[in-house]
Formats: C-alpha cells, sequence, structure tokens
C-alpha cells in the first residue's frame, strides 16, 4: 500500500501541475500592436533672403580742424586796441583785425624812411646834371674819350645805391606799421587768448591760437585686412560720422580725403584721414544741418564696395563652408557657400545661397546629406524644438 502511494503522489502532483500550466497560458493576454511611429528628426529653419549688399567698415576718432596757428607778435609794442570777438570761442574771417599794436613809432619810422628817400632822389637828380655838366666840359676841351671819374659815374652809381637803400627802407617800415595790425589769416575760431589790452609785447610773444572752420579732420584707424572692403583702399570713399549733439544721437556726412600710408607700430593699424567742409555752417552751402564741433568723438561707418547678391547668416549655421539647407522633398543638404566678411556673430555670404532657401537654424545630432527631416507641425512642437536645440547649443558652447 505504502509503495502505490509513492507511486500515484508524484503522477498526481505532475498532471495537477500541468492542468495548471494550461490555465494559466490560456488565462494571458498577447500585448497590445502599437502603431508603428517614424522617427524622424524636427527641424527648425528661416527663410534665406538674397539682396544687393553695401560693405561698411567700422572706425572712430576725434574731430580736429585740418589748420591751426599759434599767432605771434612780429613787432614789440603796447596793445592799444582788442577786438571784441578776440575771445575764446569767438569766429572771426580771414583778414579780420584781432588786436592792434601802438603804431605811432612805425608811421614815424615810415614817415623817416619817405624824408630819406625824397633826399635820396635829389642827390641822384643833382649828381646827373652834373655828370651831363662834366661830360659837355670834357668836350669842349679835348676830343679825347673822357674816363668814367671824369663823368661822375661813380658818385652816379653811388646816389643809385641810396635811392635803392631807401626804397628798402620804405618797404621795411610799411611791413613793419601793417604788422602792428595783429589780422586773421583765414576763417577761424579763437582757441585762445593770451594778451590783454594795455600789455605789452615784444617780437616773437604768443598773442593766441586759431583753429580753422573751413575745414575739419578726424584719423580713422583701420585694420590692414579691412582695406580690402574699401573701394581705392578707402580713399574718396564716403563716411557717415555717429555722434552725440544735445545729448542727442546726430549723423553727419564727410568723405576720405587721403591715406596716411603708414601702419602706426603701436597699434598696428592703418590711418585715413576724413574730411568735412565747413563744419560749423558758417557759409550758405553746407551738406550738413547741425554744427560738429572740434573735440567731438564720433564712430566712423566707412561705405565700401557693393555686393550684387549677398546675405547675411550667423557664423554658428556656417561649418567647413557649407550651410545645411533643406530641400522640396524634405531632406537635408549641405549648400557650399563663399564667404566675403564676418561682421560680429554673422558672416556675409556672396554665392551658394538664393532667395526662398530654408535654412536650418536647429541643432542636428548626426547631420548626413540627405537624410530625411521634418518640419514642426504645431507651435507646442516648435518651441520644445527649440529650447532643446538652445540647450544642446549652449553645452557645446561650455
Amino acid at each position: 500500500m505504502t509503495r502505490k502511494k509513492q507511486i500515484i503522489l508524484p503522477i498526481v502532483i505532475i498532471l495537477i501541475g500541468a492542468i495548471l500550466f494550461v490555465v494559466f497560458k490560456n488565462m494571458k493576454k498577447p500585448p497590445e500592436e502599437k502603431p508603428e511611429v517614424e522617427n524622424i528628426p524636427i527641424v527648425a529653419v528661416e527663410e534665406v533672403t538674397v539682396s544687393p549688399m553695401t560693405l561698411k567698415v567700422e572706425s572712430y576718432g576725434i574731430v580736429l580742424p585740418k589748420y591751426e596757428t599759434e599767432m605771434v607778435a612780429q613787432v614789440s609794442g603796447q596793445i592799444v586796441e582788442l577786438s571784441p570777438v578776440f575771445i575764446r570761442g569767438g569766429f572771426v574771417k580771414k583778414g579780420q583785425l584781432l588786436a592792434r599794436i601802438d603804431p605811432n613809432d612805425y608811421q614815424a619810422a615810415l614817415i623817416d624812411a619817405e624824408a630819406n628817400m625824397a633826399s635820396a632822389k635829389a642827390s641822384l637828380e643833382k649828381e646827373r646834371a652834373q655828370g651831363k655838366v662834366a661830360e659837355s666840359e670834357w668836350k669842349s676841351i679835348t676830343d679825347t674819350s673822357p674816363t668814367e671819374l671824369s663823368l661822375r659815374k661813380p658818385q652816379l652809381a653811388q646816389e643809385i645805391a641810396r635811392v635803392k637803400s631807401a626804397q628798402a627802407s620804405i618797404l621795411r617800415a610799411k611791413r613793419n606799421l601793417e604788422r602792428t595790425e595783429i589780422r586773421a589769416p583765414y576763417d577761424s575760431m579763437i582757441e585762445s587768448r593770451m594778451i590783454g589790452l594795455g600789455s605789452f609785447v615784444g617780437t616773437g610773444t604768443k598773442v593766441g591760437k586759431l583753429l580753422g572752420t573751413g575745414v575739419a579732420q578726424i584719423r580713422l584707424p583701420v585694420a590692414d585686412s579691412q582695406l580690402q572692403f574699401l573701394d581705392g583702399n578707402g580713399v574718396n570713399s564716403t563716411v557717415l560720422l555717429e555722434g552725440t549733439y544735445s545729448g542727442a544721437t546726430k549723423e553727419w556726412t564727410a568723405k576720405i580725403n587721403r591715406s596716411e600710408g603708414v601702419i602706426d607700430t603701436t597699434s598696428r593699424m592703418s590711418y585715413l584721414v576724413a574730411e568735412i567742409q565747413d563744419p560749423y555752417l558758417l557759409s550758405s552751402h553746407s551738406e550738413n544741418t547741425l554744427p560738429l564741433r572740434f573735440g567731438s568723438y564720433v564712430n566712423a561707418h566707412i561705405i565700401g564696395q557693393s555686393l550684387t547678391q549677398a546675405t547675411s547668416v550667423p557664423r554658428y549655421l556656417v561649418k567647413n563652408g557649407r550651410v545645411a539647407i533643406l530641400d522640396e522633398e524634405s531632406t537635408l543638404h549641405f549648400a557650399v557657400v563663399d564667404i566675403v566678411r564676418q561682421e560680429g556673430s554673422n558672416v556675409i555670404i556672396s554665392s551658394g545661397l538664393k532667395s526662398g532657401d530654408r535654412m536650418i537654424v536647429s541643432a542636428l545630432d548626426y547631420p548626413i546629406d540627405g537624410m530625411k527631416l521634418a518640419l514642426p507641425t504645431n507651435k507646442s512642437e516648435l518651441e520644445e524644438k527649440s529650447d532643446a536645440d538652445e540647450t544642446q547649443i549652449a553645452s557645446v558652447k561650455d
């Protein structure tokens, strides 16, 4: 009996296990089938606009007068007259009287020189008459040729020399008398005055300093590599000057007159000199509408070469001279571009892109030419993609 139980019990356990296995197997549900989803990268694009473009070279400088003069007294004497406009900041015209040195001594010197001139002329006429008398007497005495001494020619030459000396004295006296009047050599503004009414000045004493108002100039430093973008290395180029006037930003137009032709040993810059006519608007034919004051700091935009077709693209979108484009079949295509120059965070491209091209502006992990791409279907998807790209770009930069 015991032996039968030992044989039957394992068989029963196996049968029960088999029955339970079948039951549990039939109770198991098959996994739900999910629709297949294509894992196509979603990208953001911007449409390219190609148009004519004029290149500009940026610079800066200080407005200074083209001509400035330190005036000195050329004769000595007391200042007896000062012009009301001979003050700091006063504007004067060419030839306008600024100050007068006491002219009495120089008028007396002129009168004395004129008197000496009259005396010398009288002596010359007398000597000429005596020479003619001597020649006539010599001929009445003998037929031989008279000597120069007999005809009083040495005496005549001496009197002629006296007349010329008297003429020189008159010219010198007139010149000194004219120098008692200190006049402006050109249209100018008074920067400083160093004399006062009644003060005594000697020859060479500084009287004042004038700044020419006819032309202002600005030295503009330009990197040597930037000269290639200017026609004729910048000479005769138009310059837009931007500065502050009465607390507001204003613009003036100037023109590059010349290049200094050397590279500064300290800054390693080339210098172009821009000129602006009539900076203080003192004449009626000025091109500008606001005065440009000496000493003003200005930013300069030098107008350079013109490109018939060009566009500006963020620099990070150009890799190995190529830009990623989404073509009409929604596949990635790399366009080979020609970079003309770099401007800050952008680059100027002259060829390789055309208007209407869809430039990919979002980041791709593994971009492959010809790979399938998709555009965002709604706003939220676009925002999620943009946030992810910005995070990825920031992590790459870090």
